[in-house]
């Protein structure tokens, strides 16, 4: 399966030995820093649920945990997220009906209880009565009904990019493109403590799915009383076991203890502290002198030649961890000649992935030739092992003909002047040169490679203002769909300007079906069509890797990387 390119591993040691990083930050992607001993993980320390250690020492000291974002997160309104810069802060500010246990099981959150029709459509929801805002105001059933509506509006002054993900609920899709009304939304607070759901067609996971940072709720009078409330500490309101007390921009955000949050006795850290490093060197070393109790995923990153290193050693405060994330690239195919699928395919066919992760990236992944990660759910195994491994083969000389074909038929005799854009990372400019280096080598083109602050990139690729671009996505909910409807006609998420009658009907007729094995089918049949279009060019499977002091306790982590810090505490 491996067809070996023309890059050699010289030509790879030398990108390695200017830009050295591993992994991938600022993506979606996230890190399992847990020793909980899944299949496929690799820890050194002792295989257990969560970071628990030996000690039983009681919480001590200022009970401040710090780890690095990287970069300034571009929002802290939930109804505008899509970063997991963003989304590593919302957890622990902000609640949803529901949340994730340990064990990676769904549990009460906001909801107390709920109950579930018969035909798997309406859901019902009974809000805590103790729930509260950082305010000290009551959370409410209104208050979700409200921010649903509100992250659905068609009339918005920013389009919610995850606002299809509401299309789940009846008439939700109508409103949120125009046409129909917002009073046929079927999301309402019945009273106060009670939320009624009505759903299209049966969703199996839509537990798993209000945890999710869409879902969150919105404090409605702080967003009356200054529409730029997400902006600042001082006019921020949440419902999470923390609150924003500070958002030195490019520098910190800081959240402390909320005394409001219904569940605040079992919260023992006192201040959470997201620094900015933008340097995986500066990181690390921040690390090793205490500066920080958490280094790499899910938003900072360990250089690789260390990562190797530690890895050898056994260090015990690492972990590498499959996550449900795959790294890839992107192609604009409003721009010729992407628009083309033969130039597409062989750009993705003439790279060397097992190269890649061996010698450049060496942080445990698995090179993709699928698009869904092989974590992911099927109907009683993976998704992956439910439906076919891979889609294509790497083959140079297909590449050379695919290529020639391909521009001949867009009426272009070379290939044209292009840019490969990243946000700032060692790790992504290290895969940028090699990938570079192995398209220059095996099909005699010329790519130049752009590095974006994470903020000025992400509105490049919205606005399809590049021409190829690294990207990467991590699971929002255990189901193949949370990766296969990114790419819809209309979806808030599909930046490569995509659009196939054909591929959104298989999307649809998923969501509507109430068969697993009927859906896994249809979601299969789905990936096969961005692969053998080479919609994108995935390039690995990805791991979580981080390091935590052991004096970090009950830290955990879901099943797709989001680390959990809410009922941590550091015992020195």
């Amino acid at each position: 399966m491996y067809k070996k390119t023309g890059m050699t591993l010289a030509a790879l040691m030398v990108a390695g030995s200017v830009l050295a990083a591993c992994g991938n930050s600022n993506n979606g992607n996230a890190v399992n820093s847990s020793n909980n001993g899944s299949a496929g993980s690799e820890n050194a320390a002792n295989n257990t649920a969560t970071n628990t250690g030996g000690e039983t020492t009681a919480p001590s000291g200022d009970q401040v945990f710090r780890m690095n974002i990287t970069s300034e997160p571009p929002t802290l309104d939930p109804a505008l997220m899509q970063d997991n810069v963003s989304g590593t802060i919302a957890n622990g500010i902000f609640e949803g009906l529901t949340k994730t246990d340990k064990t990676g099981e769904t549990v009460p959150g906001m909801a107390e209880s709920w109950t579930v029709s018969e035909d798997g459509k309406t859901y019902t929801f009974k809000i805590r009565k103790d729930s509260k805002w950082s305010t000290g105001n009551p959370v409410t059933a209104h208050d979700f009904e409200y921010s649903w509506k509100r992250t659905l509006d068609p009339k918005a002054t920013t389009p919610a990019p995850y606002a299809y993900q509401l299309h789940y609920i009846e008439g939700a899709k109508e409103y949120n493109t125009g046409k129909g009304s917002i009073d046929k939304v079927g999301v309402k607070a019945l009273d106060d403590s009670t939320l009624e759901v009505k759903l299209k067609s049966p969703t199996t996971y839509f537990l798993s799915l209000v945890n999710f940072y869409t879902y969150y709720p919105i404090d409605k009078v702080a967003v009356e009383k200054d529409p730029k409330w997400a902006a600042e500490a001082a006019s921020f309101s949440s419902n999470g076991p923390f609150k924003l007390s500070a958002w030195q921009h490019g520098s910190k955000v800081e959240i402390v203890k909320n005394e409001n949050y219904y569940g605040n006795a079992d919260v023992k850290l006192n201040k959470v502290e997201f620094v900015m490093m933008k340097d995986s060197g500066t990181e690390l070393n921040s690390y090793n002198v205490s500066k920080l109790d958490w280094a790499g995923k899910p938003t900072g990153t360990i250089p690789a030649p260390q990562v190797d290193k530690f890895r050898k050693d056994k260090f015990a405060e690492l972990q590498v961890e499959n996550t449900a994330s795959t790294y890839y690239y992107i192609f604009n195919q409003s721009k010729k000649p992407f628009n083309n699928i033969k130039v597409r395919k062989a750009l993705s066919i003439s790279i060397d992935r097992k190269l890649l992760v061996d010698k450049v990236v060496l942080g445990g992944q698995t090179p993709a030739f699928g698009f869904v990660p092989p974590t992911i759910k099927g109907q009683e195994k993976s998704f992956r092992e439910e439906t076919q491994q891979t889609y294509f083969e790497e083959n140079v000389e297909e590449a050379k003909k695919l290529l020639a074909e391909g521009l001949k038929e867009e009426g272009m005799s070379a290939f044209p002047a292009t840019t490969l854009i990243y946000n700032t990372s060692d790790s992504h400019a290290k895969i940028a040169t090699a990938v570079t280096e192995m398209w220059k080598t095996n099909l005699g083109i010329d790519v130049k490679t752009e590095v974006q602050e994470w903020k000025v990139y992400l509105q490049n690729r919205t606005s399809l203002n590049y021409d190829i671009a690294r990207s990467g996505w991590g699971a929002d909910y255990n189901d193949a769909m949370t990766f296969l409807d990114l790419y819809i006609t209309g979806s808030g998420n599909n930046d490569l300007g995509y659009k196939n009658p054909a591929y959104d009907k298989l999307i649809h007729d998923a969501y509507a079906s109430a068969d697993q094995a009927a859906r896994v089918k249809l979601l299969a049949q789905a990936e096969k069509m961005l692969m053998d279009e080479a919609v994108v060019m995935p390039v690995y499977y990805d791991t979580a890797v981080s390091l935590v002091k052991p004096y970090v306790k009950d830290t955990f982590v879901t099943y797709n990387g989001n680390i959990d810090y809410n009922y941590a505490y550091i015992a020195k």
